[in-house]
């Protein structure tokens, strides 16, 4: 049903902890497959990956290319489910998920429809709770999900989009205003943001958030906004 695809760059911390919120959906086969498509990590990210069964790819490139790689490689799911390592979905997310994709089955244009997951940040405080509330804000109106929110859609949609363009930043960004707001959902579960996971390229967050802000407010092409995170 689902292949799922994570990029990975030192991620050994936290890809166990999303690997596990993934092995019960695996067990009841909702998950075929899972391809972790790694920048060049020179931690024990290959050893977590093995371990967990999943499929190695080693490409030191952007991480739009490496998702678009492991789109490449995925052969077992009709569903293309891209995760960031930093990301633990809560459990019993593949429930509701199955149910998504069984409507999409049912309808003439559900396998244009796209889903993302509810964010949530594994952390105390108001900034964390600020970040949650804003994150809804800017789903629902804008039909943005930031990549730790997840992205699942079908492969034929992915195709006909032309899947993730080698941009250097903002390819989850790129991606859903391709999709457009008409034809995005967001489900109730939850993914759940690691505190220890950073930005993957250390760009500055005022930068980056600058950058999001006119490629999601603005509707400034995400290839010219990434200039402005460089």
């Amino acid at each position: 049903m689902i292949s799922v695809i994570i990029p990975t760059k030192n991620s050994e911390a936290v890809l166990a902890q999303a690997l596990a919120s993934l092995v019960t959906a695996a067990a009841e086969g909702v998950v075929r497959e899972v391809i972790v498509v790694d920048g060049g990590s020179t931690d024990h990210s290959e050893q977590v990956a093995d371990a967990a069964g999943c499929t190695w790819i080693a490409l030191k490139a952007p991480r739009s290319i490496r998702l678009a790689e492991g789109a490449k490689n995925a052969r077992r799911g009709e569903w293309l489910l891209f995760l960031h390592p930093g990301t633990l979905l809560e459990q019993g997310w593949h429930h509701e998920v199955q149910a998504f994709i069984d409507r999409a089955s049912r309808s003439a244009r559900g396998a244009n429809t796209v889903a993302a997951f509810r964010l949530r940040h594994d952390d105390y405080g108001l900034f964390a709770r600020i970040s949650e509330m804003a994150a809804i804000v800017r789903s629902n109106l804008l039909g943005m999900p930031y990549g730790n929110q997840g992205l699942l859609i079908s492969r034929s949609f992915y195709d006909s989009l032309g899947g993730y363009r080698p941009l250097p930043d903002l390819e989850d960004m790129d991606m859903a205003k391709r999709i457009g707001r008409g034809r995005m959902v967001f489900l109730n579960s939850a993914a759940v943001m690691s505190g220890q996971a950073g930005q993957e390229d250390g760009s500055s967050g005022l930068r980056q958030s600058f950058a999001r802000f006119c490629v999601g407010t603005l509707r400034v092409p995400a290839s010219l906004a990434v200039r402005l995170n460089a």
